[in-house]
């Protein structure tokens, strides 16, 4: 093909790879692509997208002619999408030059990319608009040709060791040209401070055929960086983050919410939450978009400690550093920080109370842990986890001070909502737990806290947004007289210019917090009870179990109580794990947070429950009233997470309870009619027999009657006063539509002709054999609940 059919063919070939914009074309479908199912088409398309494969060899071809490529605004993030709209340009120089008016008939704004940014753009955002993909089988992320692509790319663009490899020219001793600025087609007002990207400041007013290699090609590194951010984690932007932490906006949306059923969509909330609505509600990350992410995180962490140690003097740094060294120095502050925070606000406020959290949390502690990739080996010794935290991290801990500090603030939160019992619930506690009692770590974090709240002596005025953004590293800092560059202000600037000038900051190792982990430590010892009781009764349950188990009849399906609970199908080894973790995190709190053992030992005493007189637990926490019992909110938090519950029984007539599993629905209601008449016809005589003072009366008052309960009987907490009915002498037959007793008599009259005994005489055996039972009962059926036969 020539240039010029391959410029035309190219955007449709993109398509046909990652899908369309608007997900309608799925395309090649890469995230459901595994070698397990499919090894021939997953290992088509990775060599087929290799970095050094035909369709990169295709983008550097047209990459040489500088084609241009339209990308629609519309499709871009939420808040890049309405600055370009409002003609505001946004920060990243990824977007300038690029915005465009549409051509006469066009609808909308579009960028105008260069080959490699269009097969970029669209490769990142599949991620975002291919959701509702068909997937007949189970996939998993991390095993799919998508993901496998992106560690690809990040490694080639980004490498660890060596610089990036150049890339493959048709033309010897020749060089892809790096992308020429272009004149806007867009008048565009600007918001922030235009940084110039590293390529242009290394490679300004040098010919692109003469310029260092390096130099030349750090431009793919940036660009691909950039777009990755952009299309993965600038969905909520700092200004509307910012907006939506105070408390009078959150009121308002509040309001807003409130006032959707009513139909009063007059309300002057309404205009104040509609400007924010798009930011705060319409961007819901799925599992396999953080995991990619968290491969981003990991990545970057390894491409940044990869940086060779600086030189003695600073006047030898500034022309032996090559782009790439200076390029890794800056990429996690400038880049990443400030979009990666606002991120995981936005999924630790808005992401389900379940246990798919835990991929938002790994990425998190990723985050939190460069010194996991670093290159140096860790020393070896007996005890791993004991590794204490270098004091060479205390700079990267002080200037990421809020992804410690209130993140963890955020995750305790989180973990007082959530059920501790559940084994992968107490994992991620224990896994948050973990990492922050790392020896050395605590004391960095208070450190850093410290540094926030010193008095601010030398430091200037900072109420301008040029002082405080994150983004300004390299040589904005450079710039400022020595005595301003000190770990105070870098503290304090990444602080404010996340959470603005506004911003009350909570102490992690202050009152506040502490009483939130010792709630916590309080709900751990409580699940800790929780589980060994659902162990018990499980082990309890298991030993009581008869041979007609398997027809779902249990003693209390028959006496119309429900004493199970959700977590009792928890195995033996789950409950274990869930012991373990919880017993570890308890310990980990204790290290960070210096908690008291005596402290800990009385909340422990507390929260095991008692025994009441039957030997079963205590009644969820309640007060008295003149309506009775009223739960108090830690009865709520008690029945909730199934720490104590009411023993619910059925109060009403028997007979009338709803059919059961265990029942034959057509002979209990054939049952019923008949009983109904016999007690009809018959009530006067049994009314007489019941009111004998002999053995007669005696044995028909222990079978026709069902006088008032003798023991307690516990009821619901909203009635204070209940009597119970005497339904007077009656007949009931409803027992002989159970199939328990129905299979019971059909294996009797099965074995009987073995010994030579007929149908009848089986019968008046069954007949004597329950009279003799009868005898036997009433004789012993003083203060027993009764059996209704």
């Amino acid at each position: 093909f020539s240039l010029k059919e391959l410029h035309g063919i190219f955007p449709w070939l993109v398509e046909s790879i990652f899908g369309s914009l608007d997900g309608i074309i799925v395309g090649w479908n890469l995230r459901c692509l595994q070698g397990r199912t499919n090894p021939t088409e997953y290992s088509v398309a990775l060599d087929f997208l290799d970095p050094s494969g035909p369709m990169m060899k295709l983008v550097y071809k047209l990459q040489a002619e500088e084609y241009r490529y339209d990308f629609p605004v519309s499709y871009l993030p939420g808040p890049v999408k309405a600055s370009i709209q409002e003609q505001v340009l946004p920060e990243c120089s990824l977007y300038h030059n690029k915005v465009q008016f549409p051509s006469s008939g066009g609808l909308g704004l579009n960028l105008a990319l260069n080959p490699f940014e269009y097969y970029m753009f669209y490769f990142a955002i599949s991620l975002i608009t291919q959701k509702n993909s068909p997937v007949t089988h189970h996939v998993s992320p991390s095993n799919s040709a998508y993901f496998i692509l992106v560690d690809t790319y990040l490694k080639c663009f980004l490498p660890t060791e060596g610089s990036v490899l150049p890339p493959p020219s048709s033309n010897p001793g020749g060089a892809i040209p790096s992308p020429a600025p272009r004149s806007p087609a867009v008048p565009f007002t600007s918001y922030g401070m235009h940084h110039t990207s590293l390529l242009k400041r290394h490679i300004a007013h040098q010919p692109s055929v003469n310029a260092d290699p390096a130099s030349q090609e750090i431009w793919r590194s940036e660009t691909l960086l950039q777009i990755f951010v952009e299309m993965w984690l600038h969905h909520y932007s700092l200004e509307m983050y910012q907006k939506m932490q105070s408390p009078h906006v959150k009121l308002e949306v509040l309001h807003y919410r409130l006032s959707i059923s009513s139909k009063h969509h007059g309300s002057p909330a309404q205009s104040s939450y509609q400007a924010l609505h798009a930011y705060q509600e319409s961007f819901k990350p799925t599992e396999e978009h953080v995991l990619v992410v968290r491969l981003l995180v990991k990545h970057l962490h390894a491409f940044s400690n990869s940086l060779k140690p600086e030189p003695l003097s600073p006047s030898a740094h500034s022309h032996t550093a090559s782009p790439l060294e200076e390029f890794k120095r800056v990429v996690i502050p400038r880049f990443v920080q400030e979009k990666l925070y606002i991120f995981l606000q936005h999924c630790f406020g808005h992401w389900p109370l379940d246990a798919s959290f835990r991929a938002v949390l790994e990425m998190w502690l990723s985050y939190l842990q460069p010194w996991r990739y670093a290159p140096e080996k860790p020393p070896q010794s007996a005890e791993p986890l004991l590794r204490s935290v270098s004091e060479k991290w205390a700079a990267f801990i002080q200037e990421n001070l809020l992804m410690y500090t209130k993140l963890f603030v955020g995750f305790l939160n989180r973990a007082l909502r959530t059920d501790l019992v559940s084994p992968k619930n107490a994992l991620m506690v224990f896994r948050v737990a973990k990492v922050f009692a790392q020896p050395n770590l605590a004391e960095m974090i208070l450190k850093g806290e410290q540094l926030f709240l010193e008095p601010e002596l030398v430091i200037p005025h900072r109420q301008h947004r040029l002082f405080m953004t994150p983004t300004l590293g390299g040589s904005f800092f450079s710039s400022w007289p020595p005595t301003i560059t000190d770990a105070s202000f870098k503290v304090k600037s990444h602080v404010y210019s996340l959470e603005g000038q506004d911003f009350q900051y909570k102490q992690m190792f202050g009152t506040e917090v502490r009483n939130l982990v010792l709630k916590l430590a309080q709900l751990i010892c409580q699940a800790q009870q929780t589980a060994k009781s659902i162990s018990d009764h499980s082990a309890e349950t298991m030993a009581s179990q008869s041979f007609f188990s398997w027809f779902r009849f249990t003693p209390s399906e028959m006496n119309g109580s429900y004493t199970g609970n959700d977590l009792d199908e928890i195995g033996q080894d789950s409950i274990k794990k869930t012991d373990e973790y919880l017993e570890k995190a308890l310990e980990y709190l204790c290290q960070i947070f210096k908690l008291n053992e005596a402290q800990l030992t009385q909340m422990m005493m507390k929260c095991g429950t008692a025994q009441d007189e039957n030997g079963k637990k205590q009644l969820p926490d309640c007060i008295e009233s003149e309506d009775g019992l009223i739960l108090t909110p830690l009865g709520r938090y008690q029945i909730i997470n199934g720490l104590r519950r009411f023993e619910v029984q059925y109060q009403g007539d028997t007979e009338l309870q709803p059919i059961r599993s265990y029942e034959n629905a057509t002979l209990v209601r054939l049952l019923f009619r008949l009983s109904s008449v016999l007690n009809e016809r018959f009530a006067d005589q049994m009314d007489v027999l019941c009111s004998r003072e002999d053995f007669v009366g005696r044995l028909c008052r222990y079978h026709l009657t069902n006088p008032h309960l003798v023991q307690k009987i516990r009821y619901s907490p909203v009635v204070k006063d209940r009597t119970s009915q005497n339904w007077g002498p009656r007949i009931s037959l409803r027992f002989l539509a159970s199939y328990r007793t129905l299979i019971s008599l059909l294996m009797i009259y099965f074995i009987a002709p073995w010994f030579y005994i007929g149908p009848v005489g089986c019968t008046f055996i069954i007949l004597i054999g329950y009279f003799l039972y009868a005898v036997i009962m009433t004789f012993f059926s003083e203060g027993w609940k009764p059996h209704e036969h």
